[in-house]
């Protein structure tokens, strides 16, 4: 069965380098979005309420973007992604989330979570 991709814009009032602390290290991420993150060399996992879920670093290009592959779906395309993206002319600053659902109902439900996490975030860096 594929998955079904989206895409998400968030306006973040942020310099991109401060941004990408909070999706690219594991320090930043367990501010907002996990419990607790390790990492060892391309794979990083993520701790919630105990759980523990794997994910490998396909893409790492400093304050730009981070692209993570779950493990548990290794066979298929999905991944999961943050981007920052720079407004040419304002110079506003927005973070793009690109993940994947397993049915359209599944992506309303993960819009929302991810809807919940970026205000986390926003929260976080004071956004």
């Amino acid at each position: 069965m594929s998955k079904i991709k989206f895409e998400l814009e968030f306006p973040i009032h942020a310099s991109a380098s401060m941004l990408y602390t909070y999706f690219g290290t594991p320090a930043g991420l367990e501010e907002w979005f996990a419990d607790k993150v390790n990492s060892r060399s391309k794979f990083i996992t993520f701790i919630w309420d105990g759980v523990e879920e794997q994910a490998k670093i396909l893409i790492n290009k400093t304050n730009e973007r981070v692209k993570y592959k779950w493990m548990e779906s290794e066979d298929d395309e999905s991944y999961f992604e943050f981007r920052i993206e720079i407004d040419a002319i304002t110079k506003d600053v927005s973070l793009m989330i690109t993940d994947f659902a397993d049915s359209k109902e599944d992506v309303a439900e993960s819009k929302m979570l991810w809807e919940n996490q970026i205000e986390e975030l926003k929260h976080t860096i004071g956004a």
